[in-house]
């Protein structure tokens, strides 16, 4: 079981494979929907300053830097319901990067591109329709269509694009992935 529990806590490979994001210097990152927050953890573990969000913060594991406090104070812990309207507004041209991993809810998307600084980036990695074919989620609500992702942000300046088969050991799924900057305008 702790086996299980250290592969969960390992940031994405869409993540620290990017040339891009290994090059950002001391930035305000959002980790929407956290979960476990092994995204944003990646990030604080890095020097950047993090706001976790999620709707409970349970499993949110603290960043590893050394402290006294099990959440350290430099960085933001918000537990919100994103989707039943009680949550406030993500603040405006706030961050620099923004990190959304397996979770889709469409009333968002103004929100989270407004949340971005002109210049900041956008990383976003869900299910497709295809992933029906395998298991969850089944729910359409939870599942982009065919370059829906890309068309959502197509203004934006794509970095990297990918609809298709995601291999995590040996857990196969079918995602999108965008890595995007937001116009300076």
């Amino acid at each position: 079981m702790q086996e299980k529990k250290l592969k969960a806590e390992t940031a994405s490979r869409l993540i620290t494979e990017s040339l891009e994001l290994s090059l950002l210097d001391k930035s305000e990152v959002l980790d929407l929907a956290c979960g476990s927050g092994r995204n944003g953890l990646w990030f604080a573990d890095k020097g950047h300053r993090v706001t976790f969000i999620d709707k409970s913060l349970v499993n949110l594991n603290a960043p590893s830097e050394p402290h006294t406090d099990p959440m350290p104070t430099r960085h933001s812990y918000l537990a919100w319901d994103l989707e039943d309207g009680s949550a406030p507004e993500l603040t405006q041209n706030k961050y620099d990067l923004v990190l959304v991993f397996n979770y889709l809810h469409r009333p968002l998307f103004p929100q989270i591109a407004a949340a971005v600084k002109p210049g900041g980036l956008l990383v976003y990695e869900t299910f497709i329709e295809k992933q029906v074919e395998i298991g969850r989620p089944r729910n359409p609500k939870f599942l982009l269509k065919s370059n829906e992702l890309k068309n959502e942000f197509k203004t934006w300046a794509l970095m990297h694009y990918f609809e298709g088969e995601v291999i995590k050991g040996s857990n196969l799924s079918y995602k999108a992935q965008l890595i995007a900057r937001k116009p300076n305008c």
